[in-house]
């Protein structure tokens, strides 16, 4: 093993993923953001319990906000627990804001959270500018992993003679 790269490993440790979005959205393009959290909210996290399933982001008043993002309370936090399911801020560069917000105003886009991650000790958010699928799209997904899956099995089989 390199040097460092245990380090390395640890440095972006996925928190949270939001496994249902690749399948219910076409994803355009992803950002990174930072996210406004308090001290509670950021040790709930560290240990894992974060639920991105339903959430979204919003483009309001210049800021980016993300709704339904469920943060367990932590249990040793007393009185100086958080709200589990309150908005909270990303931390965005204003070009990247425009950006999204501009994008967001056209037909059938929005703001997806795919993943929580740990980078330098610091929490972030994959965020993802996706557009929604419709039933026959997720029904060619699911043909198209099945024939892959297939395809890999065969692969296999003959890879054994």
């Amino acid at each position: 093993m390199a040097k460092g790269t245990k380090l390395a490993a640890a440095a972006n440790q996925v928190l949270a993923e939001n496994r249902k979005a690749r399948h219910e959205y076409f994803i355009e393009e992803t950002y990174e953001a930072g996210i406004a959290l308090v001290g509670t909210e950021v040790k709930s996290c560290r240990l894992g319990r974060v639920s991105l399933q339903d959430s979204h982001a919003r483009v309001e008043n210049g800021e980016v906000f993300l709704y339904d993002v469920h943060i367990s309370p932590y249990e040793a936090g007393n009185r100086f627990n958080h709200d589990p399911k309150r908005p909270r801020k990303l931390l965005l560069h204003k070009q990247e804001i425009m950006r999204l917000y501009g994008k967001v105003r056209e037909r059938g886009y929005t703001l997806i959270p795919l993943k929580f991650y740990l980078k330098n000790g610091r929490v972030k958010v994959e965020l993802a500018l996706a557009r929604g699928k419709k039933k026959y799209d997720k029904r060619e997904d699911i043909k198209a992993r099945e024939v892959r899956r297939e395809l890999e099995r065969a692969m296999r089989h003959y890879a054994g003679w």
